[in-house]
Parts: structure tokens; sequence; C-alpha cells
């Protein structure tokens, strides 16, 4: 039995787009680990491409977007099991479809998705599941390494970070009053995910940043998976 004693817990990861994806990693060491790992993807055709690599766990879609998927997600999770002892919110989002912009040139629109896709999922699916969550459950966030820091091509998804990142904190505070869930989140400096390569200018940035690194070397998705876990 595994000293981080996750046999046979029930935990859910949302956000798994692909084999690069931090969640996918999250989900494949948490079965290696004797979890019983359920998924939640944004839209059917994104549960087609995944179910390849991590059937037979069970996928449902969920568009954080939608009040009612979110709803509907928590009413089909709770058919199937009992408890919740873990989940996982790696979900992020921002519209680069017009390429980097000017900070204060950000649409209200744009700005406003972001942070209710990054950060106030987190909010609605905590609020969902809480009579569904094991006394101690453990809710885990991905989040950014630092949103003090102004970089450019990252845009309004750094508010939107530093919204998750407050929100953690009054989630926790929250849940005392009635449970010992706790909430924390893995902050992570640059990674290779196709998220990150939607951003303008990431690539080029990425070998920049791992040279200022003391080792000299990036984190791995897979370190942070570990971390998460």
């Amino acid at each position: 039995m595994s000293f981080l004693n996750l046999e046979k817990k029930n935990i859910l990861v949302t956000g798994v787009a692909n084999k690069k994806s931090v969640a996918f990693h999250i989900g494949k060491i948490l079965q290696e680990e004797g979890a019983n790992v359920l998924y939640s993807v944004r839209s059917e055709e994104r549960k087609k491409s995944v179910e390849k690599f991590l059937a037979p766990a069970s996928i449902y879609v969920c568009d954080v977007e939608y009040e009612e998927q979110i709803k509907n997600l928590q009413n089909e999770i709770a058919s199937e099991i009992d408890t919740l002892h873990g989940l996982v919110h790696s979900v992020a989002f921002a519209n680069y479809s017009e390429g980097l912009k000017p900070f204060h040139e950000t649409a209200k629109n744009d700005f406003l998705q972001a942070v209710d896709i990054t950060c106030y999922s987190l909010i609605r699916l905590s609020d969902v599941f809480k009579n569904l969550f094991d006394p101690k459950a453990s809710v885990v966030a991905v989040s950014i390494s630092t949103t003090r820091m102004a970089a450019e091509n990252y845009g309004y998804m750094a508010p939107a970070k530093a919204a998750l990142d407050s929100s953690i904190c009054f989630l926790a505070k929250s849940f005392s009053a009635f449970s010992k869930v706790r909430f924390n989140s893995v902050n992570a400096g640059l990674l290779k995910t196709s998220a990150s390569a939607g951003i303008p200018g990431y690539i080029d940035s990425y070998p920049h940043a791992e040279e200022l690194t003391l080792r000299k070397k990036a984190l791995t998705t897979q370190e942070v998976a570990n971390c998460a876990l």
C-alpha cells in the first residue's frame, strides 16, 4: 500500500485535453497509486479524443461556462459514487485568437470569460460537490508560478490566475465552517503543454525562461503532477 493512502479513493480530474496535459499526468499517476479516477472534459469531441487513452475510466462532459452542465456533472458523478475524496482543477482559458494585444486593450468579454473558466469554475465545482466530498477531501488547483510579474504575452490570464489563487484561500476559509476539506494550488513555472503553446510568443520565451532557472532546466509536467499528488 502506498504511503500516500490513495488506494480506492475517488478523485475527479478536470481539464484533460491530450497526453501533454498536466491533468493527464496527474490522473495517470493517481491510477498507478490505486485511486479510482473520474475525468471531466469540455466537450463530446474532446471525450472522443481522450477516451482512447483514458479508458476504461469514467469520462464526463462538462463545459464549466454553463451552470446546467456543472449541475449535471454533479448529478452524474453522485449516481456513480457515494463519496468524492479529491478534486483536481486544471481548467483555464484565454482567447488569443486575435493575437497579442497590449493589456489595456483587453476586451471585456474576453477578460470575464477567462475569469469565469479559470477561476469561478473552481468555486462552482467546489460548491456543487460539497455534500459529496469526504470530510477530509482535498481540492488541488493548477495555477502559475507568479502573478506579480507582468509577462506581456501572458496578458489577462495572469489576473485570472491571481483571482484563482485568492479564491483558494477563501474557499478554505468558508469550507472550514463545516468540514476539513483542504484547498491548495500547485503553482508551476513554464511547462511544455499544448495549452501553453497557444500563448503568443510562448515557444520563443520558453528557452529564455528555462535558462534563468537556477538549475538551467525547466520543470517537467511529471514533476508538477507528482507535487499535485
